[in-house]
């Protein structure tokens, strides 16, 4: 097998605004020293009260549909498709943020777990864990211009991850005329914490719907 690539990465959905690329980290940092208090806080119920009206406000704005607005006939009340081939933790709290540095079949970066994906005492929960390979290797595959729908996503943990410390990733990959194929390691001072292989389906980029764009501001 070998790598094959192309110079034009794989772009599927829009870009996030600005708004939400600054909540997220936002976001994740709050709910980190909230869930550290030992007793109840002022300054918490009164986020809480400004979540709710923001909240209420949002829900006359934002299109709560499950389905985003696809393909050429795609209906006007769907919501916007977001861009998930990278980056989805600068716009997404729910994912974790990385650096990714890619050089062919190779990617390296550097990845830090917040508190709020804490699973045992002190450790990255081991779901997280895998969410983070899942977006990191396709990450690298949508960057090279070959990627498409995961087909399986093995995830090996060697050692206890720890939360809130500096860590790096290293991804190698290989592709044939149906498959890619990648291992990803991630590592803390140079010991292996954990490994991830997944395969997944060498798409077709033509293939993909139309991603209309957004829609004027009411």
């Amino acid at each position: 097998m070998s790598d094959r690539s192309t110079d034009a990465r794989w772009i599927f959905g829009l870009e996030p605004l600005p708004q939400q690329t600054e909540l997220a980290p936002l976001l994740r940092r709050v709910q980190g020293l909230a869930l550290a208090l030992d007793a109840a806080e002022p300054a918490v119920d009164e986020l809480i009260a400004h979540l709710r009206a923001a909240e209420s406000a949002l829900a006359d704005r934002a299109v709560e549909v499950r389905v985003p607005r696809l393909g050429d006939d795609a209906p006007d009340r769907g919501r916007p498709y977001l861009d998930h081939a990278r980056g989805v933790g600068a716009y997404d709290a729910a994912f974790p943020d990385y650096e990714i540095t890619i050089d062919g079949a190779r990617a390296t970066g550097t990845v830090t777990f917040p508190l709020i994906f804490e699973g045992p005492p002190g450790v990255v929960h081991g779901g997280a864990l895998a969410s983070f390979f899942d977006c990191v290797i396709q990450n690298h595959s949508c960057d090279l211009g070959i990627a498409g729908k995961t087909t399986s996503l093995h995830v090996e943990y060697r050692r206890p991850t720890p939360l809130a410390t500096p860590l790096t990733f290293e991804i190698d990959r290989e592709v044939d005329d149906r498959r890619i194929t990648s291992l990803a390691r991630l590592l803390h001072d140079g010991d292996l914490q954990c490994t991830a292989t997944m395969q997944a389906v060498a798409g077709n980029r033509a293939n993909l719907p139309h991603v209309p764009p957004r829609r004027p501001a009411r």
